[in-house]
């Protein structure tokens, strides 16, 4: 069994949706063949929790706007660290970069085809890397923080 059609029209408006608002990392993962709850899992990330709920709040909003689908379930808003929207076809997974990094969702999925994205969402990739790359490039040039 693969994703349908409509799972991968979910995916791709979900995903361009997450690039637009400058997530990182975004990569889509079929699972339909180990898990009968849904087709597929959209993995995105972002450096806080502020840009964290935007990306949330822009795919939930162009997924309903483009194609008529309201999740039937949201968690994680209260922390914004970790936040799940799940349409029973796909369900979209948006991290802070650290707990991208502490629960690694890549490696328990990584035996599952991995979806093509538009081009916009493929771009994302290493970005999280090139954002830590860059904080810690900015920590070392400022001063010991002594006032």
């Amino acid at each position: 069994m693969t994703a349908t059609d409509r799972s991968l029209d979910l995916i791709n408006t979900a995903a361009q949706a997450a690039a637009d608002k400058l997530a990182h990392d975004v990569i889509a993962y079929d699972v339909s063949d180990v898990l009968s709850i849904t087709d597929a899992f959209l993995l995105a990330s972002a450096p806080n929790d502020r840009q964290v709920k935007a990306i949330v709040d822009e795919i939930e909003e162009r997924l309903l706007k483009e194609l008529g689908a309201k999740p039937v379930r949201r968690e994680g808003d209260r922390d914004s660290r970790w936040i799940l929207l799940d349409y029973v076809d796909i369900v979209v997974h948006v991290q802070h970069s650290e707990e991208r990094v502490f629960y690694a969702l890549e490696r328990l999925w990584k035996d599952c085809p991995e979806l093509e994205l538009p081009a916009d969402a493929k771009a994302t990739r290493g970005k999280a890397a090139e954002h830590a790359r860059l904080q810690a490039a900015e920590a070392e040039r400022e001063p010991g923080g002594e006032w």
